[in-house]
């Protein structure tokens, strides 16, 4: 019989394997590929060609990148999931699941009965690629990542559903002192969570699980976290001595029943099926020619700016700028007049207080006894912690560093684009006040990592590679899309023939697509404005600079030092403060500077809080990570908060009111819509002499109670809850759990309609597929509509006979009751929103109106965002008690949800108060807000008003949040300037 040979071409490596007649194995290998594909199977199979010459030997091709050359080459191919089931049936024949992670795929394979796959689709969070990723965030290797996880003592909650929001969650844990280690465990506990709740979609992963593929063969840690997880012991968890090979040996084992030929046939039929290159996709040249990019430079070159002068040569005051950055540190170090002294830009790697520390100490060295530093401010990610190390004297908002920055090379500029490492700023000047923010919520496909990861998988440095696609003359379209997406972009475009060179063209006017369109969502040049300033490191990219010119149509200013913009704006902002002396710590206290960071987690109520508490010499802390003073040992100021309110006023609504119980226990899920009917339904049951229990305050502890039973990865975060707190009430042992259908909400006569989402509408009866406990229980789902009082007293009536033998009369008076108290619950609110505003208005403090669904006021759900507001001195009342102030009008989109229809009146009310602001909130994966958020965009901005949105998820890092929040306070206080 002849020797079978495997081939498995996956997204990022080739593994080759021999097996003889016995299914021995003989031979095995496993290498990266780097996108040569067929260079790499060729080569490996070259080094075993003593072993194989001369003899017929049987070769099938399976994986991810393996049909095009299987199919090049003329050679059979076995498709991956068959592959593996055959290698797992063979080997480990009595398996109930396989998880299989790989350089961009992960895949559960369930066993028992029919063979049932399920395979990551548009998204590579969570696999090989992503650990990848994360490792260079965090400068180490990932062999590194894997030791240091094996030490973690606390992990905190990250997503790993894109490498992106994942940095977003990493960086200011990092930034703020936390432990290397405890991200890293952190990392691959996201991993895990990424493939159990995006895979199994409500099947349970049970008996006996097989651990597949090069991440989990290699990644100790990563195994620990599965097994934890998973809660499975030496049996159940199987992690085979070649599980980095083993599609490869499913596919050897296939070639069986395939006729056998010679090796030397095999080579040269490999060697013959050459790339042949077909039709890419290809746009006009960044420059025609290199007279072109000569004029290009000479323009930007010429652009003015601050002189630098030689440090060792000035004598006099000057203004210390630090901008600890989301991955870089920037600092400088200016006159009065504004020319540069001292200029770093460097990576922080996850450590910017060493940094810093190590360049003030530089900075006194040169300064001498010559130079006086009469102030020192800090902005970016790393603010706060900076300011509390060096006791520098203002901190402030990097929106308003930038526009510091900008303004002084362009004292007319109308928008600013700032393109970093993994976030991108866009902001609108209007009457010398920063007007409108646009970041970029949850993904930076356009921003500088984006470029730097594909430059470092293609082997390149990033400054070498950006160079490249300056000259070509056939730049690939690659669309504006996700890092991952692109990746599977860039490998069918290597495959086709572009070359590295058409590719690094491509990416550069990909990321500037995705800024305008995605991010700014401009429908012209013109949107954007006549003075526009560009900054960030991504801009020093000549490639990405062009390429933003000609997409739209015009010339912009790149300052010579366009990545240090932020520092430049800090320290303009620190000469502006006028003081006699800094109270930046001097050269000797640096001497003896300590600096220790220790995780904690903060048990003061539900937020539950992952802190870091940074100690620093002399005794001082910083604490981070809190959302309110009480870990600092001081009660919160709390200003008055209508979310808080309504929120405890709800939970009160338990129990069994003036009824006697007698009926029994009836449960209802505290989520979604029950944020908005629940005194409604808990009036109707106590009135027929039910007791009404809530299921417990939502917690990450109650999300993961039901996370396995979730059957869409993208449904939002609310929805996501509800499968814990079902699961919770079955625990409560409740007579009956009632969650009735609801497709329509109250009607207000505010809209064309008065819908529910169709996640809020029908989510009920998704439970009742997806969760096995609710089977356990009486559970009931019935269609109601609110919104016609009397229909509802007819059908609510014959409903409670049926289930419950209640005479239709109890019932109807019943009804009628609920109908009083659900309207007494609206006048409530509203009478106290007036008392709040009232007050607010007599105290002179700022009144914010926050947006957004009934839910939102979960704590759970916007991770004490509200605290956040009331922090920063703005009282807070909701959409829901101001809309109703105006009257139905038309709108630009069809307005027929209730909770929308709000919103758009509490914004067109907003428009007509001077001391209200309005933030909106949306559940990142909502599809309907993405139509809201353009429509409240559109009344705000033509009231006068700025616009802000907060996407808000499962992850409760609120960077972005503050950002926007103080970018808001300080275009309100320009504006009371102008």
């Amino acid at each position: 019989m002849s020797l079978r040979v495997g081939i498995d071409i996956g997204s990022t490596t080739v593994k080759v394997v021999v097996l003889d007649e016995q299914n021995k194995l003989l031979f095995r290998s496993y290498e990266r590929h780097f996108s040569k594909t067929r260079e790499r199977a060729l080569e490996t199979l070259n080094s075993i060609r003593d072993m194989l010459s001369g003899q017929d030997i049987k070769v099938t091709i399976t994986g991810s990148a393996g049909l095009g050359v299987a199919t090049a080459a003329g050679i059979d191919f076995v498709q991956e999931v068959y592959a593996t089931a055959a290698a797992v049936n063979t080997y480990i024949p009595d398996t109930d699941a396989v998880i299989e992670l790989g350089g961009e795929d992960a895949k559960i394979i369930f066993f028992g009965g029919a063979l049932e796959e399920r395979m990551n689709g548009s998204c590579a969070g969570g696999t090989g690629a992503f650990i990848d990723q994360m490792a260079t965030l965090m400068n180490v290797t990932v062999s590194e990542l894997d030791e240091l996880s094996l030490k973690h003592e606390k992990i905190y909650p990250i997503a790993s559903r894109c490498g992106v929001f994942a940095k977003s969650d990493i960086q200011p844990i990092l930034n703020q002192g936390g432990r290397k280690e405890d991200v890293a465990a952190s990392i691959f506990q996201a991993v895990v969570d990424q493939t159990v709740a995006g895979l199994t979609q409500g099947r349970e992963l049970k008996g006996k699980i097989v651990f597949l593929g090069g991440p989990l063969h290699f990644l100790m840690g990563l195994r620990q976290r599965f097994v934890e997880t998973l809660k499975l012991d030496g049996d159940h968890a199987v992690f085979p001595e070649d599980g980095d090979c083993f599609a490869a040996m499913g596919a050897a084992l296939c070639a069986t029943d395939y006729a056998p030929a010679p090796f030397e046939t095999v080579m040269k039929k490999l060697e013959d099926s050459a790339n042949t290159a077909t039709v890419v996709d290809t746009m006009p040249p960044l420059f025609a020619s290199r007279e072109e990019y000569a004029a290009f430079l000479e323009r930007h070159n010429s652009a003015g700016g601050p002189d630098i002068l030689p440090i060792n040569g000035y004598n006099g005051d000057a203004y210390l700028g630090i901008d600890a950055g989301s991955t870089t540190t920037k600092i400088v170090l200016i006159t009065a007049g504004g020319d540069l002294l001292y200029q770093y830009y460097h990576s922080n790697q996850g450590n910017p207080v060493a940094i810093v520390l190590e360049q003030l100490k530089e900075i006194y060295r040169q300064c001498e006894n010559r130079i006086v530093i009469k102030g020192a401010a800090v902005t970016g990610y790393g603010e706060d912690l900076i300011k509390n190390a060096f006791n520098c004297d203002l901190g402030l908002v990097e929106t308003m560093a930038h526009y510091k920055a900008a303004a002084f090379f362009d004292p007319d500029v109308d928008f600013i684009i700032d393109i970093g490492g993994q976030d991108m700023k866009c902001f609108k000047i209007r009457n010398g006040a920063v007007d409108s923010i646009m970041l970029n919520e949850a993904c930076s496909s356009g921003c500088g990592s984006f470029i730097e990861t594909f430059a470092k998988a293609l082997g390149y440095e990033i400054e070498d590679f950006a160079k490249l696609g300056l000259f070509t003359q056939k730049p690939v379209n690659l669309g504006s899309r996700c890092t991952v997406f692109m990746n599977s972009s860039v490998k069918q475009a290597q495959k086709d023939g572009a070359s590295v060179e058409d590719i690094s063209a491509g990416l550069s006017i990909s990321i500037v697509k995705n800024a305008i369109y995605k991010v700014i969502r401009a429908a012209s040049a013109d949107d954007l404005g006549k003075h526009i300033v560009v900054q960030g490191g991504t801009f020093y990219n000549d490639a990405v600079l062009r390429a933003f010119e000609q997409e739209i149509g015009r010339e912009v200013t790149r300052p010579d030092i366009s990545g240090s913009m932020g520092a430049f704006g800090a320290a303009l902002a620190a000469r502006d403060l006028h003081l006699e002396k800094s109270a930046l710590l001097s050269r000797e206290a640096l001497d003896n500077f300590a600096h220790t960071a220790k995780p904690a987690t903060c048990g003061l109520c539900t937020n539950h809080c992952s802190l870091t508490v940074n100690s620093f010499d002399g005794g001082r802390r910083f604490v981070s990570g809190n959302r309110c003073s009480r870990p600092l040992g001081e009660e919160p100021h709390r200003l008055p908060d209508l979310m808080r309110y309504k929120y405890q006023v709800l939970r009160t609504l338990q129990g069994r009111g003036q009824g006697d119980g007698s009926r029994g226990k009836i449960g209802i899920p505290f989520g979604l819509n029950m944020y908005e009917n629940l005194p409604f339904w808990f009036e109707l049951f106590t009135k027929l002499n039910f007791e009404v229990v809530l299921s417990p305050e939502s917690s990450r502890k109650v999300y993961l109670k039901g996370q396995r039973t979730i059957p869409s990865d993208t449904v939002c975060y609310p929805a996501k809850l509800l499968h814990g707190h079902a699961e919770a009430l079955v625990e409560e042992e409740v007579d009956a759990i009632f969650y009735p259908c609801m497709p329509y909400n109250f009607d207000e006569g505010a809209g064309d309609n008065n819908y529910n989402c169709p996640v809020v509408a029908y989510y009920p009866e998704l439970l009742a597929a997806n969760v096995p406990e609710l089977k356990q229980v009486r559970y009931l789902y019935p269609y109601f509509g609110l919104h016609r009082p009397k229909d509802m007293e007819r059908k609510a009536g014959e409903w409670f006979f049926n289930e419950f033998q209640i005479p239709k009369r109890e019932t109807a008076a019943a009804v009628k009751s609920a109908y009083i108290a659900y309207n007494a619950y609206k006048n409530d609110l509203r009478n106290i929103a007036r008392t709040y505003i009232d007050n607010a208005r007599a105290e002179g403090r700022p009144i914010l109106v926050v947006a957004g669904r009934p839910y939102h006021m979960d704590p759970e759900i916007n991770h004490g965002i509200n605290d956040l507001i009331t922090s920063y001195g703005f009282v807070l009342v909701t959409e829901d008690a101001v809309a109703y102030l105006e009257d139905k009008a038309p709108r630009h989109v069809l307005n027929q949800w209730t909770y929308h229809a709000r919103m758009y009146n509490a914004a067109r009310y907003v428009c007509t108060q001077p001391d209200m602001e309005l933030i909106q909130l949306v559940s990142f994966g909502c599809g309907i807000d993405a139509i809201t958020g353009d429509e409240m965009r559109s009344i705000l901005e033509g009231g006068g008003k700025l616009y802000t949105q907060l996407k808000i998820d499962d992850i409760s890092n609120l960077g972005a949040v503050k950002i926007r929040i103080r970018s808001l306070m300080a275009a309100i206080e320009a504006r009371k300037e102008h």
